[in-house]
């Protein structure tokens, strides 16, 4: 494992749990060289899940391409980084236990836009905006208007 800070290859494992959903061991590391601390996530691999894009192609699919879309919409906001792995987390749980092969990108954007509503109202609208690809400032008050109409019932 590459120290993130200076790319030394040697470090120690200071600490190792499951994870809450138990599909991850998180391990915190120490770099031999520089001392600095850092967490790897260990998962066990599968069957690649491929994501069949609006335009047909397909590619494989990605946690990592799903908490930077989540790290966007929730940035300068009083979201934890804790949240944002368990909401992937959850994501991707669901998406393993749904689907065997492939899935449909409509489908990812819907199940995270779900997830984000209950986390953070801001954060939801952001990541609706570049989802659903407003072409206006209509399109982008409608959805807010239906985000607090939602919370006032």
């Amino acid at each position: 494992m590459k120290c993130p800070y200076c790319n030394h290859n040697e470090d120690k494992v200071i600490d190792s749990r499951e994870t809450m959903n138990a599909i991850s061991i998180r391990r915190r590391r120490e770099c031999i060289n520089c001392g600095k601390r850092f967490t790897t996530y260990e998962y066990i691999e599968k069957t690649p899940l491929m994501v069949v894009k609006k335009d047909g192609r397909r590619e494989p699919f990605s946690r990592d391409k799903v908490a930077s879309g989540l790290l966007k919409a929730c940035q300068k906001r009083p979201v934890s980084m804790e949240s944002i792995e368990r909401l992937v987390s959850e994501v991707e749980s669901v998406l393993q236990n749904k689907f065997d092969r492939e899935v449909e990108a409509n489908f990812i954007g819907k199940l995270v836009m779900d997830k984000l509503a209950c986390l953070d109202d801001v954060a939801y609208v952001r990541f609706a905006s570049v989802y659903r690809q407003f072409k206006d400032v209509n399109q982008f008050v409608k959805e807010s208007r239906d985000v607090l109409s939602k919370k006032t019932k």
